[in-house]
């Protein structure tokens, strides 16, 4: 078992390397566009819509890496796509973040450097000398609860100026911190990853 060190000198227990790779890290995607389907009581699905086919790519090796197939296709939107099966394992989860066809975020619910690897993958993006986290514009009521959860993992954020739907990270510790919990980047996935170095888009 792996415990990253961070730039005190202090092990992160919740870090993605922490732990092996689980079923439970899914929630990661929930915590952004994901969304469970469930199928009568006895199997769910997740799937994701995100703006680039290279998060999609990612997203399916991730869950892969976790025992679960995942499908990357094209949504009705023309936006990529990326889905797993049915599964009877993965019905705890639609049961804990489903309340009828709303997405809701689970009781006690903690979020841990999986999950927010996961996270980053699905909806995370460098800006300038901060770190944007998409949240879900349809389940508005998870939103100041992800917002605290953050905060217990030691990753204070605040919503985008006039982006109610975007968290924004600032301060290289704070960043640094969030390298520390979420790993590298998987091949590929480096234009979703915090940077050190202020990020300058081009115009």
């Amino acid at each position: 078992m792996f415990y990253s060190v961070g730039v005190d000198g202090t092990i992160s227990l919740f870090s993605a390397e922490a732990s092996g790779p689980g079923l439970a890290d899914l929630a990661g995607v929930l915590c952004g566009p994901g969304r469970m389907t469930g199928f009568g009581r006895t199997a769910a699905r997740l799937s994701a819509v995100v703006d680039e086919p290279w998060r999609a790519g990612a997203l399916a090796r991730e869950c892969r890496r976790r025992g679960v197939q995942a499908q990357v296709s094209a949504a009705e939107c023309g936006r990529p796509l990326v889905r797993t099966p049915f599964r009877v394992d993965l019905l705890s989860l639609e049961q804990r973040w489903s309340q009828g066809e709303k997405k809701v975020l689970p009781d006690g619910f903690r979020l841990d450097g999986a999950m927010l690897r996961m996270w980053a993958l699905a909806a995370g993006s460098p800006q300038g000398n901060g770190y944007l986290l998409a949240l879900d514009p349809e389940a508005p009521e998870t939103h100041e609860r992800l917002i605290r959860a953050l905060a217990q993992l030691g990753v204070p954020a605040k919503p985008l100026r006039g982006e109610e739907t975007l968290l924004r990270v600032t301060g290289r510790r704070r960043l640094a911190h969030v390298l520390e919990l979420i790993g590298d980047a998987p091949a590929g996935a480096e234009p979703a990853w915090p940077s050190l170095v202020p990020v300058v888009r081009a115009v």
